[in-house]
């Protein structure tokens, strides 16, 4: 049947256009409508899919939201726990570990490589970027824990290959922003120390790692400055040094009750050791004193480290004590406590007899080389105090002459006598005359008198090396065995 035009164009109007092509949607009152019952009616989209659909209606409007559906940034990453535990196999633990091997390979290899100084530079500016930028992206995605671990143990492989620049503002100072923002120089007082670093007690446990974060920020800065300044001929750079050795002592002081970190003590002494032996180099064994004597003090406050296994260190602290006090022309203060020495050393070996019947080889070398080093120092005041006269006392004025007892049996003189009386073996006996012979105030090969200028002064040291050099000939062993 035909239709009129207008017709055709009244029903025509009850159609329109759905953005899905060919898809007619039907109006109620078009006759051109096909019922239900000749065909099946299509379920109705998605409520989601309407809504998008009236927004792409207009060209303009479809063309912004699909701009502003691909602006949309995706989600944070999903942090470590998220795949199981933080251990090995942990795809975002794997993920750093790859990444940290890269940058702390590539940073072994520059200090390994003689480049040019500009490239140099730029490879080791792209290594601290790419290790700043790593710490930066997994710091949401691990645990406090870990991530704080992590920090100190590539602070730990970063010194161990002298990046101590980038080991402290990298991963020691990182890790100690936590808790301060100010100098952590300007913090001198136990209480401020123990209520900045340690709010919760040292059952924290966190408490370890602040304390080895601490104690190995002090020697960067100590390394970092001996880098620059080797003699430490600035000013500047010897402040500093005494500055982080106060640091080391207010660090080691506050953690000296807690047996469990006796592991933090002893290494304290190791870091005081090393920069006050350099500071003794240059003339200041008068400042660096008190240090070795608080560190000697702490080995034996320490209940773990007064074992056998640490007298040998203990013996070294001591004999560097001792040293300082001659340095300083104290002495007889350096004798006094090298005595002191052998009297500890003899309690802890009464002790030891006392709680084992059985002493092995490696005990005794360990109770030898410790009294040998205290018996040293006794012999470098004994051998000088022991000729010594009052000035009223009339000095002879014939002498017997060294060159005369060269074919004498050792020992030929009082200072031969004294060395065989103190010391067993020659080496032993050596290593007394070396370390009688030097003196801070003493230049002994230099062509003037000795000071003080005293004859008998002169005689030992003459004795002494005349002993030396019938030690090192090998005639005084010749002598001994035909005895």
């Amino acid at each position: 049947m035909e239709y009129p035009a207008y017709a055709l164009f009244e029903y025509l109007q009850g159609w329109r256009l759905n953005h899905f092509p060919e898809q007619p949607i039907p109006m109620s009152d078009n006759p051109l409508t096909v019922s239900p019952a000749t065909r099946p009616q299509r379920p109705p989209p998605p409520r989601r899919a309407v809504a998008r659909g009236r927004c792409l209606a207009t060209p303009a409007l479809s063309r912004r939201g699909r701009a502003r559906s691909m602006a949309e940034p995706a989600g944070p990453p999903p942090p470590a726990v998220f795949f199981g535990a933080v251990a090995p196999g942990n795809p975002v633990v794997d993920s750093l570990e790859a990444e940290l091997r890269d940058v702390l390979g590539s940073l072994r290899r520059l200090g390994g490589e003689g480049e040019a100084e500009p490239q140099q530079h730029d490879l080791h500016r792209r290594g601290a970027n790419t290790l700043f930028n790593i710490w930066i992206k997994y710091k949401p995605r691990l645990p406090e824990w870990y991530y704080n671990e992590k920090l100190l143990k590539v602070g730990d492989s970063l010194a161990q290959i002298k990046e101590y620049k980038l080991a402290l503002l990298q991963c020691y100072g990182r890790y100690l922003q936590q808790f301060v923002s100010v100098n952590l120089d300007d913090i001198n007082d136990v209480h401020q120390f123990k209520s900045t670093f340690f709010p919760n007690g040292f059952r924290d446990k966190n408490a370890a790692l602040t304390f080895r974060a601490l104690q190995e920020r002090n020697v960067c800065i100590y390394q970092m400055i001996c880098s620059r300044d080797r003699n430490l001929q600035n000013q500047e750079s010897l402040q500093t040094c005494f500055n982080v050795l106060s640091s080391l002592r207010l660090t080691m002081q506050v953690a000296l009750p807690q047996e469990n970190l006796c592991w933090l003590i002893y290494n304290g002494t190791i870091h005081i050791y090393t920069i006050c032996r350099h500071l003794m180099m240059i003339g200041q064994s008068a400042k660096v004193l008190e240090y070795l004597l608080w560190a000697s003090i702490c080995m034996e406050s320490s209940i773990p480290l007064l074992s056998v296994h640490y007298l040998t260190w203990r013996a070294t602290l001591y004999t560097a004590v001792s040293q300082c006090y001659f340095d300083c022309q104290a002495s007889i203060h350096g004798e006094i406590f090298a005595r002191r020495g052998l009297i500890k050393i003899d309690e802890l070996k009464q002790l030891e007899n006392t709680s084992s019947s059985l002493e092995n080889s490696e005990t005794k070398r360990v109770f030898r080389e410790a009294t040998l080093k205290m018996s040293v120092m006794i012999f470098k005041r004994a051998v000088y105090e022991s000729r010594r006269k009052p000035k009223s006392f009339f000095r002879p004025k014939l002498r017997v002459s060294l060159k005369e007892g060269q074919n004498l049996p050792w020992p030929r003189t009082t200072t031969e006598r004294l060395l065989t009386e103190m010391f067993d073996g020659v080496a032993a006996q050596f290593l007394a005359i070396l370390e009688a012979l030097s003196d801070s105030s003493r230049r002994v090969l230099h062509p003037a008198p000795p000071v003080p200028d005293e004859i008998e002064i002169r005689d030992v040291i003459s004795e002494l090396f005349f002993a030396g050099l019938e030690i090192l000939s090998g005639n005084s062993i010749k002598n001994k065995n035909l005895q």
